[in-house]
């Protein structure tokens, strides 16, 4: 069963070479912060990168999240360097970018050694095919999220998304059950659109009603949609308190059915009020 030691509801990516941004980032209400040193960050501006993050990890100011820093690819100039920097470093997780198979998990987990999780990016058909594979790795390898990344996605299968991302749905499905099926997190990928507050929501619970935890941002204005979107709703948590509550009664003990408010409720339906409840305890917790 997936352990929601903390929320990822929000999971907001900074470049790392945008110091004016990371100085802002303590006053965000995200869950977690991904300094990234690949796509956001111009060539020139690599090293310098690399620097800036592992300054501003030493400094402890993005303490209050969850800290995680995307590394360039093993196949660029600086994939292999960015993992050595950051073997001992102060952060929570690495995450690689277009991960195609359990093997490039197990090479960052040799560099990098027990330290931080990996969170794997599945933005390349070879990863999409691979997925039940990297999944399978998870415990061996410290792999603890898959993020989905649709724009890489969507120009290597050569579609066009769409607000509804209707192409992507059968991998958008593949995602989150291969994620379950190894007991790790599912992040939903980033929308591109930040002017359009509605277009945001609905971004958001598009991802939530996939079953994805949480969703990778890419600007401030993003945070509190996904927020909102990937917390349960006072009613759920209601509703899963009183589901918990009447399988706690002694008459109930050894049963696997009850009635709860005129319905039948299973004990799988017990396992995912207690998840409820759990995560939105984590989501208390945050704020």
């Amino acid at each position: 069963m997936l352990h929601l030691e903390r929320p990822r509801r929000s999971v907001l990516f900074m470049p790392a070479s945008n110091g004016r941004a990371i100085a802002r980032a303590p006053s965000l209400n995200c869950d977690s912060v991904i300094l990234d040193l690949e796509d956001s960050v111009a060539s020139e501006a690599k090293l310098a990168a690399r620097g800036a993050a592992l300054a501003v990890l030493a400094t402890g100011e993005l303490n209050v999240f969850e800290r995680v820093v995307r590394v360039n690819s093993a196949d660029t100039a600086w994939g292999a360097d960015d993992l050595a920097a950051l073997r001992g470093a102060p952060l929570d997780a690495v995450l690689l970018p277009k991960v195609d198979g359990p093997d490039t998990l197990r090479a960052a987990r040799d560099v990098l050694g027990e330290g931080p999780a990996l969170w794997a990016m599945i933005e390349t058909c070879a990863g999409v095919a691979a997925l039940r594979s990297i999944a399978a790795a998870a415990r061996e390898t410290g792999l603890a999220a898959l993020v989905l990344g649709p724009n890489d996605l969507a120009r290597e299968l050569r579609c066009t998304s769409g607000e509804d991302r209707a192409p992507l749905w059968p991998i958008l499905t593949e995602v989150v059950l291969s994620a379950r099926l190894a007991g790790i997190v599912a992040l939903d990928g980033v929308t591109n659109v930040i002017d359009d507050a509605a277009a945001i929501e609905r971004a958001c619970a598009q991802g939530a009603r996939w079953g994805f935890d949480g969703k990778t941002l890419i600007h401030p204005a993003q945070i509190e949609a996904a927020n909102g979107a990937f917390a349960p709703s006072a009613e759920a948590v209601a509703r899963a308190e009183r589901i918990v509550a009447a399988f706690a009664l002694p008459e109930h003990e050894a049963r696997g059915a009850i009635r709860v408010e005129g319905e039948m409720v299973e004990r799988l339906h017990l396992a995912e009020a207690e998840r409820l409840i759990a995560l939105d305890r984590a989501v208390q917790s945050r704020q």
